[in-house]
């Protein structure tokens, strides 16, 4: 189990404006990449989830603060770590650094949805990674 997640990113020309800066709604990109990896790492796959268990993530409530702007070319770390949870619902914090210096921290929680797009419980496999 992995309670702790680290995922590295470069910046590139696509994920920045014109003055060279990471446009702000890449963050996103970059956190969701790292929350795949984090569960990934934990044996836990979008695929099979659908497959086997017929759930579905959404993410229901996102909060973001941008701290300090990123670069072209920059090396990010994201730092991934369950927050809380519930039946229905996880809370992921993150935060994105380049070397120590912390850019931009965000909150974002994930519902559990059946096929349907109705409320569900997470499966027994998503126990696992979380805290109590």
């Amino acid at each position: 189990m992995t309670t702790e997640h680290r995922f590295s990113c470069r910046v590139y020309y696509e994920d920045t404006d014109a003055e060279g800066i990471v446009y702000y709604a890449n963050y996103l990109r970059f956190i969701e990449r790292a929350r795949t990896e984090f569960l990934r790492a934990n044996g836990i796959h979008h695929r099979m989830l659908a497959q086997e268990h017929g759930a579905f993530f959404v993410v229901a409530k996102c909060s973001m603060t941008y701290i300090s702007p990123a670069y072209l070319d920059d090396q990010l770390e994201i730092v991934t770590i369950v927050d809380s949870k519930t039946s229905t619902r996880l809370t992921f914090k993150q935060d994105i650094f380049r070397d120590d210096q912390k850019l931009f921290t965000s909150l974002v929680t994930l519902a559990c949805i059946n096929a349907s797009c109705r409320a569900s419980c997470f499966p027994a496999c998503i126990g696992k990674i979380c805290k109590s």
